[in-house]
């Protein structure tokens, strides 16, 4: 048995392990060659993110999911580039945006470069993942056209926040959907679709990998509140400083409205006061660490996860079945 990835993913067969890691080490050369460009800073900027590392999450779904075909099809590659490439330009976009300082252990592009040169930067990469994205067909460009629809959707509502008479829980796992499961439901469906899997097979996948991106954007939920910055390669409490509505503080406000509870009301004042000074800051995480609300987030976290789980049950067993059951369960221990 060894361990693939970030997320010590067991592989217990030697051929699975050979064409991941082989996928994998073709993915992080062709992420470099796409963010090369004849202008030296630009390649700078483009390769920050890429140089920084990452989990490569949704190109090792690419290659698992793309086991239950051909996983030496010539197309596997290229989408799971694809696809990476797509993400990482949305982080130098959502950096921008939540004015964040640190990604991935290292400085944003924002705070190095400026908000410009980030966000340019990040439709520059955009503009090589379509290049790529291309040469792999016109039902593959749709169907990433589909996702980055979702994706931006997500990005929006997000932004505009809940209607009127809308759950704001229900609303934030609409979100959550566009935002993260569309982009991780695409890395499942390209691998497997590329490999020539059959169509059940493919949408099984696609199910999967939606819901398993749902947990995973919930789990670092979690990590952004009870992590410290060498755990999640970011600064904790980063959305919170932002105003952003992550799934503890929905629960923590949902029970304060419910219960009324004097030291919830509080804490919830203190969340909608400046959280821009360090202090404040401090003391939110400090109390946001030791509510009910972080542990009911566990919980959803755990059920999504159970969900993508039970959506592999039709798949025939074998060792790349086994690494995907496994996924969901090292997207739960990230969030404790």
């Amino acid at each position: 048995m060894t361990v693939v990835g970030p997320f010590e993913l067991s592989v217990r067969d030697q051929a699975l392990e050979a064409d991941v890691q082989a996928g994998l080490a073709a993915v992080e050369s062709g992420l470099l060659d796409a963010t090369k460009s004849g202008v030296p800073f630009i390649t700078e900027a483009a390769q920050h993110l890429v140089r920084a590392g990452g989990k490569r999450f949704r190109p090792l779904l690419t290659m698992l999911a793309a086991q239950f075909g051909d996983p030496d099809a010539p197309g596997i590659v290229p989408a799971a580039v694809v696809v990476e490439l797509t993400h990482l330009a949305t982080l130098y976009h959502d950096d921008v945006m939540d004015e964040a300082d640190v990604r991935r252990g290292v400085a944003s592009a924002n705070s190095r470069w400026g908000n410009s040169v980030a966000v340019l930067t990040g439709d520059f990469v955009f503009a090589r993942a379509s290049h790529i994205l291309a040469d792999l067909g016109p039902e593959a460009v749709r169907i990433q056209a589909e996702a980055f629809e979702r994706l931006v959707t997500g990005q929006i509502l997000e932004t505009a926040g809940p209607g009127d008479g809308h759950d704001p829980v229900e609303h934030y796992l609409e979100v959550m959907r566009g935002k993260t499961g569309s982009l991780v439901a695409v890395a499942c469906r390209f691998g497997a679709m590329m490999a020539g899997a059959d169509e059940s097979v493919v949408d099984i996948l696609t199910q999967y990998g939606e819901r398993l991106g749902v947990a995973f954007q919930l789990a670092d939920d979690v990590l952004d509140i009870a992590s410290d910055s060498h755990e999640s390669g970011k600064t904790p409490g980063t959305d919170l400083r932002e105003g952003i509505p992550t799934l503890p503080v929905l629960h923590l406000r949902a029970q304060a409205a419910a219960d009324g509870k004097p030291e919830d009301l509080e804490l919830v004042e203190l969340l909608d006061g400046d959280l821009s000074d360090d202090a404040r800051h401090a003391e939110a995480l400090r109390r946001l660490r030791a509510h009910p609300a972080l542990e009911q987030a566990r919980r959803d976290t755990v059920r999504h996860a159970q969900e993508a789980r039970a959506t592999l049950t039709p798949l025939p067993e074998g060792y790349a079945k086994s690494a995907l059951l496994e996924l969901c369960d090292a997207v739960v221990h990230r969030a404790g």
